[in-house]
């Protein structure tokens, strides 16, 4: 098979794992830097190119999209699947898992138990708001990444303040949210790697700090982790809900069971390091069976 790998470069670890495991199963592999890509709006011949070059003869796209790239990105993964080729992640899944209050909306329509979850853009609902979320809150921002813009009030004088300059910064940008603080899941949290209809690794992240945010990138320490049968049916329900055939479920353990997070479309392969598990690997067997199950129909098709 030739596969081509959309990401921002062969530098990337996620990136260069798929590379081997590709080229460890004998298939080709090739980084395409997407930023660098252009379109060509044709309705007969709607093609890619890259550096000069038009882009073809591939049997399978995994897309490696990054979040400040998702627009265009997504705009070069939808013109490969006008080209009818199989792509991992459809465009339209990963739009909707990068935008958090439609991947809300999704996962509740779904009936993923997620936390207590409030959305506004007006600043006058202040008091209504807190009285419904109650305190302590979550307050963040619907296009923070990475556990930016995201703050934690204990207070409602605090939560005022938040909210109001939250307010302020983002009067012509995106969506305010609010959300319920679990106590018992503090500093806490669950990524589990879903790949098809399995979570093939899964590991506890926990902050290392007073800090109640347990993203690796904001320091905090990944472990190994057992999920039970409740927490491995919830994750994968949550991808399948997103239309996202690998992806990274966030869960975290309270009271009344396993509860989402978020659904990342593009999870990063630093679980691999925390578990030992071949990610990577999984990832490329997936689209060995289901992308020549894909060609294979089309070619009794023509």
């Amino acid at each position: 098979m030739k596969i081509a790998i959309l990401s921002n470069g062969n530098a990337n670890y996620s990136t260069k794992r798929l590379v081997e495991e590709a080229e460890k199963h004998g298939h080709k592999a090739k980084v395409i830097k997407y930023k660098n890509c252009y379109l060509s709006l044709d309705e007969k011949h709607p093609n890619v190119y890259y550096h000069g070059k038009k882009l073809e003869g591939y049997d399978a796209i995994i897309p490696r999209i990054s979040n400040n790239m998702t627009r265009y990105g997504c705009a070069i993964v939808r013109q490969f699947e006008m080209q009818g080729l199989w792509t991992m992640s459809s465009s339209i899944a990963i739009t909707r898992a990068r935008d958090k209050l439609r991947a809300a909306q999704i996962l509740t329509k779904a009936g993923v138990d997620t936390p207590k979850t409030l959305v506004s853009r007006n600043s006058a609902d202040i008091d209504d708001l807190l009285e419904q979320i109650g305190l302590p809150v979550i307050i963040k921002l619907a296009s923070g990444t990475h556990g930016n813009g995201v703050v934690l009030a204990e207070t409602k004088k605090a939560a005022k303040s938040v909210l109001q300059a939250f307010y302020i910064y983002n009067e012509d940008g995106t969506n305010i949210i609010l959300q319920e603080f679990v106590e018992e899941s503090a500093g806490t949290d669950i990524r589990a790697f879903v790949v098809g209809s399995k979570v093939v690794a899964s590991m506890k992240r926990q902050s290392v700090t007073d800090d109640f945010r347990s993203n690796l990138h904001k320091g905090g320490e990944g472990t190994p982790i057992k999920l039970t049968d409740e927490e491995k049916k919830v994750a994968v329900q949550a991808a399948k809900a997103m239309g996202l055939h690998v992806a990274g479920v966030d869960l975290m353990r309270s009271s009344r069971g396993p509860l989402v997070l978020e659904v990342n479309a593009s999870p990063g392969f630093g679980i691999e390091k925390v578990t030992g598990r071949n990610v990577a690997e999984k990832i490329i067997e997936y689209v060995e069976h289901n992308a020549t199950r894909k060609n294979s129909k089309d070619k009794v098709g023509a």
